[in-house]
């Protein structure tokens, strides 16, 4: 069985061709990174723009590469969450094109993609496990129990992680998309003696908070002001380390909280590799595994849509009638397969 997979939630198109029974993916990846650089964020008017200019060409040619249109055997796409306009671009181009190939559509939860982007590694976690899913849009712990059985155990109650560090990257004057530049930055200095906190760790529970953080970033940067390049890049080193020990502290006390022994890590800031050696550290004390996508896998991509929908349409389910996209849109909400 061969699905096509398409990724527009926001400001990446993804496509993907995948054979749900060999594995075998092939895929497509456009980034809109430089059309919204000057604005310094992500304009949802220009993102749709270039989904409707760039999916068709990306399609047509993933499926000459294929053998043909009539290899496909369904079509996924990003039902949400994201932005209502990138959502409907896609939605639109899938039912569209399943309705004329009379194959099955079903739409997809982009972050369950996200979630099970490590299963398109050779190393697969295997069932239950601890997902932390940390992106721009989201920061979130999930009691994932089996594929569409997911219960969330914490997640942000105001800014995402992603955002906060795009944010923060901001305040030190660095270049939209500001996680990679800020760690970039970080990384030119190895200790600082500045002090940041370690929002929500010492309460109960598994919520986050990094708006305060960011806050606290920038009355730093005042307190030192004018910032040498120096000063900037301690700023940046202690936020990233007080983001990477809240992570850290959040995700061994859920994993102590379900007595699980796996983590997996998924979404953008999935990449970040100083989150990555410190989850490593941690599980090997914990006796834990922990699961990371490839790096191509971190950000939006279409053949996470492709793996998450082909196991979905794989098992029986499609879309039955027209559905809407749904820019907020609740992991607990799916059905699990039956």
């Amino acid at each position: 069985m061969k699905v096509l997979g398409i990724e527009s939630s926001c400001d990446e198109t993804g496509i993907a061709v995948l054979d749900v029974d060999t594995g075998e993916m092939h895929q497509r990846l456009y980034s809109q990174i430089e059309r919204h650089r000057e604005y310094g964020g992500v304009v949802p008017e220009l993102a749709s723009r270039d989904h409707v200019v760039k999916a068709a060409p990306m399609i047509e040619e993933i499926l000459q590469e294929v053998g043909g249109v009539k290899q496909i055997d369904g079509v996924v796409y990003t039902r949400g969450p994201g932005l209502m306009g990138a959502l409907m671009v896609g939605a639109c181009i899938a039912r569209g094109l399943a309705w004329a190939l009379d194959k099955p559509v079903l739409g997809v939860h982009h972050m369950e993609g996200h979630l099970l982007a490590p299963m398109l590694s050779e190393q697969k976690p295997e069932f239950p496990f601890v997902a932390l899913l940390v992106s721009g849009g989201h920061t979130m712990l999930v009691d994932v129990q089996a594929m569409g059985c997911y219960k969330i155990l914490g997640e942000s109650l105001d800014d995402a992680v992603g955002e906060a560090f795009d944010k923060t990257a901001k305040l030190l004057g660095l270049p939209y998309p500001g996680g990679p530049e800020l760690a970039a930055l970080a990384s030119t200095v190895s200790s600082t003696e500045l002090k940041f906190p370690r929002p929500m760790v010492d309460r109960p529970g598994l919520d986050f908070s990094f708006s305060g953080l960011k806050t606290f970033a920038l009355n730093t940067m005042h307190k030192y002001s004018p910032l040498s390049e120096q000063s900037r890049a301690e700023i940046a080193f202690a936020f990233e380390q007080a983001v990477v020990d809240t992570l850290q502290i959040k995700c061994q006390r859920a994993l102590k909280q379900t007595g699980y022994c796996r983590l997996v890590v998924a979404g953008g800031v999935g990449a970040n590799q100083r989150l990555r050696q410190r989850l490593q550290q941690m599980s090997k004390k914990l006796d834990a595994q922990v699961y990371f996508p490839a790096l191509e896998y971190c950000t939006d991509n279409g053949a996470m849509i492709a793996y998450a929908g082909g196991m979905r349409m794989s098992a029986g389910l499609f879309d039955i009638n027209v559905s809407d996209v749904l820019p907020r849109w609740s992991l607990e909400d799916l059905p699990g397969l039956p």
